[in-house]
């Protein structure tokens, strides 16, 4: 199902935290992204020490940890929104430690009772990832890889050869955030690199907020990935705003 998204066109995927600020604006957050053009979500499970994630998105998982959003809450919400949107692909992004604290093979059960079809686990590297992703495609489920800006051929090609569908490219160097500008030079000649090696699409996020952004990075990657601007948008349940951004991103990535 996530593959399908690249066929004939650069998705857009949209990452929203589930339970933030409530149960119902979450739900709400994830209709208005798929009814603006969103072609792919990324869940975000609330978990206690994000250490990937810039101010944004840490506010919105200590509220949504605060608050009791727990990983079956997490997957009620994607059971939810699958039980609306049958052929939007849910990906869920996780920190490893409440698929540990829960075990590797009732968490992907669960998951692909509820609904995911993938997920990204921004601190499992793929060297300790052998256990979770035999389990998880054994159920049927995506697990997606991260490369960095730092990441070397070895590295490329390890990535590559892990990682389901696609490789979600972190623009830049540090943590996630809404951004003026991004690195635009390095990262061209980066994904231009990293398709010498490996015929996976690659989606590339970080950083993403305008339509600018959108149109220069499906200029050379295969999807763009929008998360802290989405966020920002979904704490103030402002949606009229947020349909109008997904709107100009996705106009971006066609135009």
């Amino acid at each position: 199902m996530i593959r399908k998204v690249f066929e004939g066109k650069k998705p857009l995927i949209c990452y929203f935290m589930a339970g933030y600020p409530s149960i119902e604006d979450s739900l709400e957050t994830a209709k208005v992204l798929i009814d603006s053009g969103a072609d792919m979500l990324e869940v975000g499970f609330p978990f206690s020490d994000p250490v990937a994630d810039g101010t944004t998105i840490q506010i919105a998982h200590e509220k949504a940890v605060k608050d009791g959003i727990t990983p079956s809450k997490v997957f009620e919400v994607t059971k939810r929104i699958k039980q609306e949107y049958l052929d939007v692909p849910i990906v869920g992004m996780t920190y490893y430690n409440p698929i540990f604290k829960t075990g590797e093979e009732e968490f992907c059960k669960v998951a692909k009772e509820s609904g995911v079809d993938g997920f990204i686990v921004p601190d499992l590297p793929p060297e300790e990832a052998e256990s979770f992703k035999k389990i998880a495609n054994s159920y049927g489920l995506s697990v997606i890889f991260l490369l960095a800006p730092t990441s070397d051929e070895k590295r490329i090609r390890l990535i590559s050869g892990m990682s389901d569908d696609f490789i979600y490219y972190v623009s830049l160097t540090g943590i996630t955030g809404e951004r003026e500008s991004l690195p635009w030079e390095e990262l061209e000649e980066k994904i231009r690199y990293i398709k010498t090696l490996t015929d996976k699409k690659v989606a590339v996020g970080f950083g993403v907020s305008k339509k600018e952004h959108a149109q220069r990075i499906s200029n050379v990657g295969d999807g763009v990935i929008v998360g802290s601007a989405v966020v920002k948008l979904q704490g103030k349940a402002d949606f009229q705003t947020l349909r109008s951004l997904v709107k100009e991103l996705k106009e971006g990535i066609e135009g």
